[in-house]
């Protein structure tokens, strides 16, 4: 009997693993993503590849020389979609899939599936019109959220996003990488020109059928406006022509800050900031300066650009697609807020 024991103990043991085996490959992949994909609490999950940002948001959290920098967090799973409808975009999708797959990410059929494996999200989908619904889902279920710009097509859809955040009490912001210019904090302290007294800025704004003009890629150029003089715009111009704008911003102090948007020639980012001491000039930036700050969000839930703010650049983006429509005369930004039943903070 004792001469049998072992072989039978074998068949045992490899009865049993394979039992387990099968019972493993039925679990859902959050019940071991934790240690395979990612610490638990640092599961990142990406919401549209349809963008190069999530390529390059992927390659610095996946890249283990730059992750460890930003505090182990890992981009784990994405769902491709993303734009349906903008050749520009959808395009990209197949090859971006791959891409990010080559970096151990687990593609989903949906944002739900999505959801069950990741800790927070990006929000990366190039098309606004999409933001409102694809952002719903992610604050229903209570995960911190970046929302890349824009933060929608339409002021009221960034209001009620931001109203249902609050109401839920998740976390988000959304930004342009060109907000975290290098060396913007020192200006704005007033440590390096002294209390900033206008701006100039200017990026491409290439124009996109589907999407209110500076929504589609303006926005750049005009977050960095933003960024250098903060709330309180009183009046919008804008002055358009097919290869160029120029919008031109009152505040409420008397400050001017202009914007200009490119459809020709190189395309650049920049600008200059006066102020009571001197100028400087802005515009040099990394996606590695913006993953920082998000990655700072995830960890702290503090938003580095108050909803406020966010919701003044929506205003003043189609404040200037009302001057363009008026040809050229000033709009108010309190008749854009009156529009959308919306009081400033």
């Amino acid at each position: 009997m004792q001469k049998n024991q072992p072989r039978r103990q074998f068949i045992k043991q490899t009865l049993y693993a394979g039992i387990g085996a099968g019972i493993l490959s039925q679990l859902p992949f959050q019940a071991f993503a934790g240690s395979a994909n990612g610490e638990a609490g640092k599961r990142i999950g990406i919401i549209g590849l349809d963008t190069s940002h999530s390529i390059a948001f992927t390659n610095l959290l996946n890249n283990p020389e730059v992750g460890d920098k930003l505090k182990g967090y890992k981009v784990v799973a994405a769902y491709p979609y993303g734009s349906k409808d903008i050749e520009t975009s959808t395009s990209r999708i197949p090859d971006y899939i791959n891409q990010v797959k080559a970096k151990g990410v687990q593609i989903t059929g949906s944002i739900a599936e999505l959801l069950g494996m990741v800790d927070v999200v990006m929000l990366e989908t190039n098309d606004g019109r999409l933001h409102y619904e694809q952002a719903m889902e992610v604050i229903k279920a209570g995960k911190k959220l970046f929302i890349d710009k824009p933060i929608a097509n339409s002021m009221k859809d960034a209001i009620a996003i931001f109203k249902a955040a609050k109401d839920k009490n998740v976390p988000i912001f959304s930004s342009s990488s060109l907000r975290f210019t290098v060396g913007m904090e020192e200006v704005k302290s007033g440590k390096k020109i002294g209390k900033i007294i206008g701006a100039d800025a200017y990026s491409p704004a290439k124009l996109e059928k589907t999407h209110i003009d500076f929504y589609w890629y303006g926005i750049h150029g005009v977050e960095m406006l933003f960024t250098a003089m903060g709330t309180g715009c009183k009046t919008v111009t804008r002055f358009y022509q097919d290869n160029m704008d120029v919008v031109v911003g009152v505040w409420e102090d008397g400050r001017i800050g202009t914007f200009r948007g490119t459809r020709a020639g190189k395309a650049l980012y920049g600008g200059t900031i006066f102020g009571e001491n001197g100028n400087a000039t802005y515009g040099a930036y990394s996606y590695e300066s913006l993953l920082n700050e998000i990655i700072l969000f995830f960890e702290t839930g503090n938003p580095p650009v108050p909803a406020a703010e966010t919701l003044e650049i929506c205003a003043f983006i189609e404040a200037a697609q009302k001057s363009k429509l008026n040809g050229g005369k000033p709009v108010s930004m309190q008749e854009i807020f009156r529009h959308y039943n919306y009081k400033p903070q």
